[in-house]
């Protein structure tokens, strides 16, 4: 095959390399055949793939023959905008799925639907899906109890490109086949077909399959360590016999398996491309050496990766802090002191600064102890603790407990579980209860009459009597009742577990945080002089309003590691590190998912460049009860040289 760049004057200003290293340039200047860059963290990943596409242009590469795909619209659009400021030349770079956008449209009539297609939401889907579990015989319930599971069945098929497999599992191969029979009655794909049906495309028509590799001969594939399998197959079809495909990623940085990537994709880009050349980016512009060295020697406790050594010429820097809390009321105390330290004494502005921890049930400890230390704060990719569904569904429970009159409370918790209530039935007890004067919960006491004011189904009528019950019972516990074990009632009696049990995908992370709120009452009783719920209730409606203040403030973030990914911070706290929390617990029998534990804290290590936090504690309330906690493997696996221990003064 002719490489376009050969006809082409090669006189144009090469100046720009200059900004590179030499590593950097080589994975420049390498045009033809298969080339992984093994591109650590901070190295100058995004920089190297945008030059990349610049130095084809300058070599004659027609801009129509390059295509560059990456996982957000954002990097794809910074990458496009930089493209075309220095060359002005637009070069396809977007996402994956905006590219099977692309294909679709012109390509989708292949496989009998219209090119005019509609593209469904998760919303669309779901009700799609639940149509099809009515048909074949579930009741509106039913359909709904099975929804997240099939939705999860469905999506994962479609990303490993498998059609429906009736020896695997009956019941939902039969609604993944009826689903995608009336997407395609209705002419509409979903988000996942976005990426299937191209693959189906390229697989089946080898006409078009052709005519998309004489399209583009120059793919650059930015983050492969994140490819799943149908993004895998998908680059592979794209390729003609003689592949100039550039691919850039970390091994030591796939922190998403949960969502379908697969590392594998990177570990034997080799084996798939025996001719394929590596060139390594080791050079961090980001990090101190301390901080570094630390994370290196932390990852080098994997197998599964490709050996490399980050190093940096900016200096050895501060040591990482390693503090040992009593408690997380210590540990949060101890990172808002440090926060308020490096702001008020060092100048490093808020948003500079940011705290990393494994669930977002972590963040509780830390909201409590901002809010006092009048920290501005904001959670990244998450809802603050105190307006996270399950938070505010038991607390309005608890505030029923307080009130007869809370309307708002009442709608919220009347149906958790579903007891029938529907929206009718609510503004007709709205309306009855204000026009008779009466409070919403006395008048529902007078709906269990023989005579009541409206009429209910006895499905209504059993719902409201055990509501009401549950609300009662509660009441008479809570004058003598410790704060910890009225919560954990509100919890147990309205069975609330079963309903969070109907969203299976996110049971783990919302039952932690109803842990971490008995925690909470457990800790707040033991330290103010009037442990009340009234009191309770007063101070976290306080927390959550402040939430909703100072949204254009310099504020600290807050997120799990999962979404600091592309992301660095002048100071980093890296909290919670104890077994069976980073570690996770549903590690702890695999290998596979311990070794991406270990990269979810390389990722959090890396991300800092001048200074780095890590703490843990000796004990925490785990659902009320305080329990010793052992320090994590991760602590362990980091030199000593690094590391400046710091422990908390025990308080009597």
């Amino acid at each position: 095959m002719t490489n376009p760049a050969q006809s082409a004057p090669q006189t144009r200003n090469m100046e720009f390399l200059n900004q590179l290293n030499s590593e950097q340039q080589e994975a420049v200047k390498t045009i033809e055949g298969p080339l992984l860059v093994l591109a650590g963290a901070g190295s100058g990943k995004t920089r190297v793939v945008t030059f990349r596409i610049i130095y084809l242009l300058m070599q004659g590469v027609p801009a129509s023959k390059i295509l560059g795909l990456t996982f957000t619209n954002k990097a794809a659009q910074e990458m496009r905008e930089r493209v075309q400021k220095l060359t002005q030349s637009d070069v396809l770079i977007s996402t994956f799925h905006s590219l099977g956008v692309r294909m679709l449209r012109e390509s989708i009539q292949v496989l009998g639907y219209r090119r005019n297609f509609a593209i469904y939401d998760e919303e669309d889907s779901n009700k799609l899906i639940s149509a099809c579990l009515e048909t074949i015989g579930c009741t509106a319930a039913e359909a709904k109890a099975q929804l997240k599971i099939v939705r999860g069945y469905i999506s994962t098929a479609k990303n490993n490109l498998e059609e429906p497999d009736y020896d695997d599992n009956l019941y939902c191969s039969k609604v993944y086949e009826l689903y995608q029979e009336k997407l395609k009655e209705y002419h509409a794909v979903d988000f996942d077909d976005l990426l299937y049906l191209p693959v189906k495309i390229l697989k089946d028509f080898p006409a078009i399959r052709e005519y998309y590799q004489h399209r583009w001969m120059f793919l650059l594939i930015d983050e492969y360590q994140d490819t799943n399998n149908a993004q895998y197959e998908l680059v592979k079809y794209l390729l003609g016999k003689e592949p100039h495909l550039c691919v850039v990623g970390d091994p030591d940085q796939s922190i998403y398996s949960w969502r379908g990537a697969n590392i594998q994709n990177i570990m034997n880009f080799e084996k798939d491309y025996p001719q394929a050349k590596v060139v390594r980016l080791e050079q961090n512009y980001r990090s101190r050496s301390n901080i570094l060295d630390a994370a290196n020697a932390l990852i080098s406790y994997n197998q599964i990766r490709y050996e490399k050594n980050l190093w940096t010429g900016r200096g050895e820097g501060d040591k990482i802090k390693l503090f040992t809390a009593n408690t997380a009321y210590d540990e949060a105390e101890f990172v808002a002191r440090q926060l308020r330290s490096a702001h008020d004494n060092l100048g490093v502005p808020w948003s500079r600064m940011t705290v990393l921890y494994r669930t977002h049930a972590l963040s509780r400890a830390f909201e409590d102890a901002f809010y006092l230390k009048h920290i501005p704060y904001v959670i990244m990719g998450g809802v603050s603790f105190y307006q996270r569904r399950e938070i505010k569904d038991v607390l309005s429970m608890l505030k029923m407990v307080q009130s007869n009159s809370d309307y708002i409370a009442f709608s919220r918790s009347i149906n958790l579980p579903k007891r029938g209530i529907g929206p009718a039935t609510l503004d007709k007890i709205r309306l009855g209860a204000s026009s008779t004067k009466t409070s919403i919960f006395e008048y529902c006491e007078k709906l269990l009459d023989k005579t009541p004011p409206i009429k209910l189904s006895l499905k209504q009528k059993e719902g409201l009597g055990s509501y009401i019950e549950m609300v009662r019972t509660l009441r008479e516990m809570e004058p003598d009742c410790p704060l910890q074990k009225l919560v954990e009632e509100a919890i147990h009696l309205s069975d609330y577990f079963t309903h969070l049990r109907e969203e299976a995908e996110t049971y783990e992370d919302r039952k932690d945080n109803l842990a971490s709120l008995v925690a909470k009452a457990a800790e707040w009783q033991a330290t103010v002089s009037d442990p009340s719920l009234a009191a309770f209730l007063e101070e976290l409606s306080l927390k959550s309003s402040l939430d909703e203040a100072d949204s254009n403030r310099e504020r600290v973030h807050l997120m799990t590691i999962h979404n600091v990914k592309g992301l660095e911070y002048d100071t980093v706290f890296l909290v919670g590190l104890e077994e069976e929390i980073f570690p996770h617990s549903r590690s702890r029998e695999s290998h596979k998912e311990l070794e991406e534990e270990r990269r979810l804290c390389y990722v959090g290590m890396t991300r800092a460049q001048e200074r780095l936090y890590i703490s843990h504690v000796m004990e925490r309330f785990v659902w009320g009860t305080m329990k010793s906690q052992r320090p994590s493997r991760f602590i362990k696996e980091i030199p000593l040289e690094h590391i400046e221990r710091i422990k908390s003064i025990r308080r009597f």
